[in-house]
């Protein structure tokens, strides 16, 4: 008994983290209006230079933008799209970008 209760305790602090949040699509949309001159509208970019958003997994595309934002990995031109972002605009973004349809 005493090992679920630590079981359960320990998932209502993981759950409640916002790290683990799955993120809005439609608020993603919104928020990846500057995204879309590069990326495409639904994530499918047009230039071989910029990468495909579309229909990568949402927990890769946390990792990403986070590493660019936070400065770990680094790309002059996504610096200045990415720095003010905030923990929920990433998930959120993520989110849009991983319920698109990738290239076939």
């Amino acid at each position: 008994m005493k090992y679920l209760t630590s079981v359960l305790i320990a998932f209502c602090f993981l759950a409640g983290n916002a790290s683990w949040a799955a993120g809005d699509i439609e608020q993603g949309s919104a928020k990846a209006a500057v995204c879309k001159g590069c990326h495409g509208p639904e994530g499918v970019s047009i230039n071989p230079l910029w990468p495909n958003l579309a229909g990568q997994h949402q927990a890769y595309l946390v990792k990403q933008i986070t590493a660019f934002r936070d400065g770990t990995r680094t790309d002059a031109t996504m610096q200045p799209f990415v720095g003010t972002l905030t923990d929920a605009d990433i998930q959120d973004l993520a989110a849009f970008y991983a319920s698109r349809s990738g290239c076939k």
